[in-house]
């Protein structure tokens, strides 16, 4: 009886799903074409960001509500904000490994202050004055930013580019448990739009909202290197 609860409770776990989501192409018209953004999912006081998983830690986090079981505090675990370089890094949740994803709510407030630590993952003159003043605040930084091509759903790289961040240390433990909202199981929802993207010129489309997410601080977003819109 035990075990027919759990698989109930799992199962409508992981049915349900509360993004909001819209037309793919209603939403790239109103998207940067070119530069660094943080496209995302937020309101005052939240954010979505994105992972994907093995099925066992996956659907472990989508049952509990937090990261416990198989998942490693002890590796770099990489957020991502825009479901775009989510479903192009899986492989729309197709690659091993990488078949689960989640769509993870947390503190708008936690992710200004993991944005706020963040150091680039490559070396930038204007922000460091030697490569050894660089690689040294790398090592001790708990958040790695890292700058890649975003892509269109068909694969194809565009000229915008998508942040992803990495955690380690305490700031992983504290995104792990205590800055976790709710955490949804969006894995069938992407499998669906995984063939709508092949319909013609992706009218079917459906994405989770974004829009750009605003940084006010001149400093991080020097430090970050973000495009003023």
């Amino acid at each position: 009886m035990q075990k027919l609860r759990y698989k109930i409770t799992l199962r409508l776990r992981l049915s349900y799903m509360q993004l909001v989501t819209e037309n793919y192409l209603t939403q790239v018209s109103n998207w940067p074409e070119k530069g660094k953004h943080i496209l995302a999912q937020f309101d005052e006081n939240s954010i979505v960001v994105y992972q994907a998983y093995k099925p066992k830690i996956g659907r472990f986090a989508a049952l509990k509500g937090d990261f416990g079981g198989e998942f490693s505090l002890s590796r770099m675990s990489w957020i991502k904000p825009n479901f775009l370089w989510i479903i192009y890094r899986s492989g729309w949740g197709t690659k091993t490994g990488q078949e689960i994803i989640l769509a993870v709510t947390i503190k708008r407030t936690a992710f200004d202050e993991i944005l706020a630590n963040a150091v680039d993952s490559k070396f930038i003159p204007t922000i460091y004055n030697s490569q050894e003043e660089w690689k040294e605040t790398l090592k001790r930084s708990l958040v790695r930013l890292q700058w890649d091509p975003d892509h269109n759903p068909m694969g194809g790289r565009l000229e915008r580019r998508a942040i992803q961040l990495g955690l380690r240390g305490e700031t992983l433990n504290n995104y792990s448990r205590d800055w976790i909202i709710k955490i949804e199981y969006i894995t069938e929802f992407v499998r669906q739009q995984r063939s709508n993207r092949e319909s013609s010129k992706w009218i079917n489309l459906i994405t989770p909202k974004e829009d750009v997410y605003p940084v006010n601080n001149p400093e991080i977003i020097y430090k970050l290197g973000l495009s003023i819109l």
